[in-house]
């Protein structure tokens, strides 16, 4: 099976979590909700949610390694690992706000390979496949925008993993310049609104592979740039993630790097 294969393979199975998952969220009282830690929550939608993917991916690509933000890791034989998060923006979930979506990438040789994010809300499917380019329902995703930071908005992302520091000086840089920021909650649908030309940039001191890495394919085989990171490393340990359009990258780059060493030039 090929990557083209194998990603709609996992859009469908993308599309069936999101079904299940938007169940939950149109029915609030029946979600048990804990918190893991400050403004970090977790349901058990977001597990059961994960579950149905990795009884899918068991199903499908039963050699595969799996990686999930709510259960342990499942050991494959093939070198490919599927990293999932059921629900990236628990927190919009919990609180009844439709920013939310099911992301799932497929990562081999230290690369993402694949990458899909649903938005079970709005009913876009964001699919990449390395070298094939990025689609949203089927429609090729090009970035061709050639504004600067001060014509439009750059996402940002924060979260309890690192100081708010880095966030105010990231926020206090992109305002130096004309520019304005976004944040919804959900780091992977900023990510692929950077796909899609709805947002310049996005930048975020710190994230979880189950969030970034599907959004950073997705940019890039839409035309975007993305910093060159080793997704097995990103697996490990998570990390920086700056991503933009090929005008804004360099400014937004140079913007975040101040940010987040200190806001020493």
């Amino acid at each position: 099976m090929d990557l083209k294969q194998r990603a709609e393979k996992i859009a469908g199975i993308a599309r069936d979590a999101g079904k299940l998952a938007l169940e939950y969220f149109n029915d609030p009282n029946r979600l048990r909700i804990e918190q893991k830690g400050h403004q970090d929550f977790v349901s058990q939608a977001d597990r059961n949610v994960e579950l149905a993917i990795r009884s899918a991916l068991s199903e499908q690509f039963p050699d595969d390694a799996i990686v999930g933000e709510e259960h342990g890791p499942t050991v494959g034989t093939t070198g490919f690992t599927w990293v999932i998060d059921p629900i990236d923006g628990t927190t919009n979930f919990v609180n009844g706000i439709p920013a939310w979506t099911v992301v799932i990438a497929g990562v081999c040789d230290g690369k993402t390979q694949i990458g899909v994010i649903y938005d079970a809300c709005h009913e876009e499917m964001f699919v990449a496949a390395r070298g094939q380019g990025a689609s949203l329902n089927g429609d090729p995703l090009r970035i061709t925008s050639d504004r600067g930071i001060a014509d439009g908005s750059t996402g940002i992302g924060f979260s309890h993993r690192t100081s708010t520091k880095g966030t105010e000086r990231l926020i206090a840089g992109l305002l130096a310049e004309g520019g304005v920021f976004y944040r919804n909650g959900s780091g992977a649908l900023s990510l692929v609104y950077v796909a899609a030309g709805r947002l310049l940039g996005y930048s975020e001191e710190h994230m979880n592979a189950w969030d970034c890495l599907a959004g950073q394919l997705i940019v890039a085989e839409a035309g975007g740039v993305v910093e060159d990171q080793n997704a097995d490393q990103m697996i490990a340990d998570g990390g920086r993630v700056i991503v933009g359009t090929s005008k804004v990258f360099p400014d937004l780059l140079r913007i975040s790097e101040v940010a987040f060493d200190g806001g020493s030039a």
